[in-house]
């Protein structure tokens, strides 16, 4: 029965988190992942943890307040941050999930080793504290950890200056929820009442964020790829930027640009045509040459280099959400 009241609350919150993703851009493998992962974080930790508290001679209360919160949750956020790194994970909401089934499997097996290692005699109220409580905390830091590196990597920071508001963020939280500043009783309703509420809002904004960017850039890509194909590109506005790049490039290589921004968009109107399809429920469009094309801007971006990709940058924003958006067609 212990078992069940620490591991039954935060596994049916990642169920209700991943049932909230309208887009299913989750994967449930993927999704298994990152619960086992925090389950092999939560032994790294515990060997860590053990090993850094007799190198700095500290008192366990001490340590348990601020150096265990430090690693652990370093080592429950490194597979997501991996994913991120990788352009597996576009949206927030994503991110979210994944950190939460992190943060899930580490408590998961922290309450196990409490449980059948320790042989700890307590009562079925710590185990009611540890389940809708201790193991919400966990899931919700490395949650807030994914959310806050993915939304600065959105806004074209690199991956190392956006993963340090994310760790002092979920460091301070874990920090606090070890201090027991408040009764533990009300400590545990504090954060199974606030950590959903927030993620009622970041899933209600993340969303709204995703549908707008779907529809507005949806529409004016359409519009620009059909001028191309008409020919009437050159009586649009970035027809016009595309024919001032002639002063700085050679023929050959505005052929490439041409090429790689005709192809982009092409590729990013089908991106977004299937997550409106998935949104929906109906079956996605497969087409034997994905892969190919997706090659192709892979080789034009590598013919055009550096110069090129900049000379672009005001047609084709190629940031993590638009590379995460092209990933999405080769899965």
């Amino acid at each position: 029965m212990e078992i069940i009241f620490s591991f039954l609350p935060v596994l049916l919150f990642l169920f209700i988190l991943y049932m909230l993703d309208s887009f299913k851009l989750v994967k449930s493998k993927t999704l298994v992942m990152c619960l086992l992962w925090g389950v092999i974080a939560a032994f790294l930790a515990y060997y860590a943890n053990n090993w850094l508290r007799e190198q700095l001679s500290l008192k366990f209360e001490v340590f348990s307040r601020y150096a265990a919160p430090l690693t652990e949750e370093i080592f429950k956020v490194s597979l997501v941050v991996y994913l991120i790194s990788r352009k597996k994970i576009g949206f927030t909401v994503d991110a979210a999930i994944y950190g939460f089934a992190a943060g899930a499997g580490f408590s998961l097996a922290e309450n196990m080793f409490y449980l059948l290692v320790l042989n700890t005699e307590t009562g079925m109220m710590v185990w009611l504290l540890r389940g809708f409580g201790t193991a919400m905390m966990h899931g919700g830091c490395t949650a807030l950890f994914a959310m806050i590196i993915l939304d600065g990597i959105n806004r074209n920071k690199p991956l190392v200056v956006a993963f340090f508001p994310g760790l002092i963020t979920g460091f301070l939280i874990h920090s606090v929820f070890n201090h027991f500043f408040l009764n533990p009783f009300l400590q545990t309703a504090v954060t199974f009442i606030v950590l959903p509420l927030i993620f009622v809002v970041m899933f209600q904004k993340s969303n709204a964020m995703l549908q707008n960017w779907l529809e507005i850039e949806f529409n004016s890509e359409v519009e620009m790829l059909r001028m191309i194909r008409q020919g009437n590109i050159s009586h649009t506005k970035a027809g016009n930027y595309l024919i001032s790049l002639k002063q700085h490039f050679s023929p050959e290589v505005l052929v490439d640009l041409y090429c790689y921004f005709s192809l982009y968009l092409e590729l990013s109107i089908k991106a977004k045509r299937n997550l409106m399809l998935k949104e929906n429920g109906f079956p996605l469009i497969e087409e034997a040459d994905i892969i190919e094309k997706l090659m192709e801007v892979k080789l034009l971006r590598k013919q055009i280099g550096k110069l090129g990709e900049l000379a672009l940058q005001p047609l084709v924003r190629m940031n993590h959400r638009e590379l995460w958006k092209l990933n999405l067609l080769k899965n």
